[in-house]
């Protein structure tokens, strides 16, 4: 179809302008990603954001899906000779993919139905003379159609029903009335299987065991863990509406007011017939689909939101780190990195029972932080971690107390970087200590079985491995945990229960999004990470990666157009995303693209100054008039975003780390007291709520009623991922392990 017709259906059911939707069509269609076009190319698309682009680009392949499916169905249509011109341009003008299905059913090839054996029977006349409903006396009508293979006129009058009854079924108003039914009364119901009623499996559904509601406020969670139960063959769970108002309506449609006593009852025992046994059933079904749908889009978004914030989490920066993934019987397996996130050392030790060899252990600590001047240490939230964290704070303690911090060259490990951020902590005589960071392991164990992780680490086993994610999470969560399946990462909610390929879709965007939206360094970049960067994919990320091997660090963007099947349209997409620190052109580590650097060195000009003193001088970029510099093709958004990328080029967008303690009084769940106040980190964001960690190793929830004296539409509102809180204990069930926590009333 032509793309104006598009293009007018999109925008209307975006509520955009059309140019908006021509422009970022056209711009879609030529390759170009989607941040991109949300950063470089405003003027195209009226300074669309990235989520309106995105629902454009996904409105534009249900489009296209849909002209496909008319294309099937017309030409199905037509090779039965069925195909009128009014049905033609229905179709035609249909875009609704529910309508379309309606419209087709009736013509769609299926089974061999009791309604197409009456047709083949010669029953088909006999039906069309019932809906008429004139006939006095059907019986006798019926006779008529007697034959070999009908034996009696009863027969007959079955047969001529099962059409009646299937032509209701199909039929689109009829479809549409059940489905306002459903649509304003349907109710979703749950019941347990009664031999599965007492298993253990079966606990984690008892809420479910008999619940009713109405199918229009069934929240996400609720609707995704009846089908999981459903699925796990614990529930049997249903949509109803009430019949007697569904066929009271479908009578009024077919029984005439004025038809023959005989006709009417025998239609309308059909109609029932065809509600019943053909009609009900497959609007249920279509419900039954399009909540589960609607659910695994709210799901969806949850984890898509709850992804962004983990990956755009506070990144610590480029210092020697020391990870330690912790552990009581295996010991603690630790590594040492440098600034750049490279393996320089590993060993394990043994700090806690039942090997228990404190001594040792506080020793070789104390060893590799000076040996490798180690400036901050990132301690996995998993089994042992407060133990840990404890015995190492304890040697920290011995050290500042020795006050042998200082290395060889004199310098410290607390060197503040570009955000402000400090590793260290000064013990007051000028010797600073690493600072001590608690990190979410989720999903460690699986990059540290993954391909990613053993061509990283070849000669490494799995905890070496899984303890170096940890030290490089620290540093940088975005450039680490892109190398793990995000469903992987512990945040999403029934991640495994919905529509698989949307979900990758969703989260893939999401990633591709936060790498560009912070951008990447161009020579310390993993292939892993350059993957996500706009234009680029894992071809032409190994090129990159092989050809800085080969030939040394990038010094320019320029140099990008070197690497092995990188072309212009590729140059295009990245370049304004990838950094170079300390390049010769200042604006090669900024997000200011190529194709306007002549425009900032004629800014530069016009003041008589250079590029680098226009970064560096506020009162040089203060004395610029950006509406000098508006062309054809360069617009008040771009010149704007070029005047906020020179006052702090190459900024990162995320926040700078916070340290974090947990309350000294509890370790485990039996140390806590109902009233008790307590510090916690947001682990995970679902729509009932919010989970919280307050070191006991069980996350304690805070119901969305809890998380503010206001009203709170979403928990999302008033917390995220990784936010440090104070919460109250509101009850604490132990048999089940269960910790209800509440932040009303109490100070942030």
């Amino acid at each position: 179809m032509e793309p104006t017709i598009f293009t007018r259906l999109i925008a209307e059911r975006l509520g955009l302008r059309e140019r908006q939707v021509e422009g970022t069509l056209a711009l879609l269609n030529d390759g170009a990603t989607i941040p991109f076009i949300a950063r470089y190319r405003k003027e195209r698309t009226g300074a669309l954001d990235e989520v309106q682009i995105a629902a454009i680009a996904e409105q534009n392949d249900r489009l296209k899906d849909i002209q496909k499916r008319k294309e099937t169905i017309t030409k199905t249509i037509a090779e039965q000779e069925k195909l009128t011109p009014e049905l033609a341009a229905r179709i035609a003008d249909c875009w609704d993919a529910t309508e379309l299905e309606d419209l087709y059913l009736p013509y769609k090839p299926k089974r061999r139905t009791r309604a197409q054996v009456a047709r083949e029977r010669g029953l088909e006349p006999l039906a069309t003379l019932l809906l008429i409903q004139r006939e006095a006396h059907p019986e006798q009508a019926a006779q008529r159609f007697v034959t070999d293979d009908v034996a009696t006129a009863e027969d007959a009058l079955q047969g001529a029903q099962d059409i009646i009854a299937e032509m209701v079924s199909e039929d689109e108003r009829s479809r549409q009335t059940v489905r306002g039914t459903f649509r304003r009364t349907a109710t979703i119901t749950s019941k347990v299987v009664k031999a599965k009623a007492d298993t253990d499996e079966a606990q984690k559904f008892a809420s479910y065991f008999d619940w009713s509601e109405p199918l229009r406020r069934c929240s996400s969670h609720r609707l995704l863990a009846m089908r999981r139960g459903e699925a796990e063959g614990i529930l049997r769970v249903g949509i109803t509406v009430e019949d007697d108002e569904c066929v009271e309506r479908l009578q009024r449609q077919w029984v005439r007011p004025q038809a023959s006593r005989g006709c009417a009852v025998l239609v309308g025992e059909a109609v029932v017939d065809g509600y019943k046994r053909l009609l009900c059933p497959s609007i249920e079904n279509e419900f039954a689909a399009l909540s589960k749908e609607q659910a695994d889009d709210e799901a969806i978004r949850v984890f898509v939101e709850n992804l962004r914030q983990l990956l755009l989490g506070a990144p610590l920066g480029q210092k020697r780190v020391m990870g330690i993934d912790p552990g009581f019987r295996t010991g603690c397996k630790v590594v040492c990195l440098d600034a750049q996130g490279n393996l320089l050392h590993h060993e394990a030790i043994f700090p806690h029972p039942p090997v228990r060899q404190p001594a040792e252990a506080a020793a070789s600590l104390s060893d590799m932080i000076r040996k490798y001047r180690i400036e901050a240490i990132a301690i996995g939230n998993g089994t042992a971690s407060r133990e840990t964290k404890g015995f190492v704070e304890m040697v920290l303690q011995n050290e500042r107390g020795s006050g042998t911090r200082s290395d060889e060259r004199g310098t410290t490990a607390g060197r503040s970087d570009e955000r402000g951020t400090t590793a260290g902590r000064s013990d007051g005589r000028g010797t600073t200590m690493p600072a001590v960071y608690v990190v979410s392991e989720d999903g460690a164990s699986v990059y540290s079985a993954s391909k990613v992780a053993r061509e990283e680490f070849p000669d490494e086993d799995v905890t070496v491995r899984g303890a170096v994610s940890i030290g490089r999470r620290l540093m940088d969560p975005l450039a680490e945990l892109v190398k793990i399946d995000p469903k992987s990462i512990g945040v999403g909610q029934y991640q495994h229960d919905v529509d698989q390929s949307k979900l990758k879709r969703s989260l893939d965007q999401t990633v591709e999004s936060c790498v560009n939206s912070v951008g990447v360094n161009l020579n310390t970049a993993s292939v892993h990470l350059l993957t996500y960067v706009s234009g680029l994919g894992p071809a032409l990320a190994k090129n990159i990666v092989e050809y800085r091997r080969e030939n040394g660090a990038f010094t320019s963007r320029a140099q990008l157009k070197k690497v092995p099947r990188l072309g212009a349209a590729a140059f295009e997409q990245c370049a304004g995303f990838l950094r170079i620190t300390d390049a010769r052109n200042p604006l090669d580590n900024s997000a200011v693209h190529p194709e306007r650097y002549a425009l900032v060195e004629q800014m530069a000009k016009d003041q008589g100054c250079h590029v680098a003193d226009l970064i560096a001088d506020k009162d040089l970029r203060a004395r610029v008039n950006i509406n000098r510099y508006v062309t054809a093709d360069v617009g008040l958004p771009t010149l704007t975003d070029i005047m906020r990328e020179l006052e702090k080029p190459g900024r990162d967008p995320r926040e700078a780390l916070e340290e974090f303690e947990f309350d000294n009084r509890v370790t485990a769940i039996d140390d806590l007291v109902e009233g008790m106040e307590l510090p916690g980190i947001v682990t995970n964001i679902t729509n009932f709520g919010a989970f919280v960690d307050i070191g006991v190793h069980q996350d304690g929830l805070v119901h969305i009623s809890q998380l503010a004296s206001k009203y709170v539409s979403h928990p999302a509102d008033v917390v995220k991922l990784h936010q440090h809180v104070r919460v109250r204990v509101a009850e604490v069930d132990r048999r089940r392990s269960r910790i209800s926590l509440t932040m009303k009333g109490v100070a942030q």
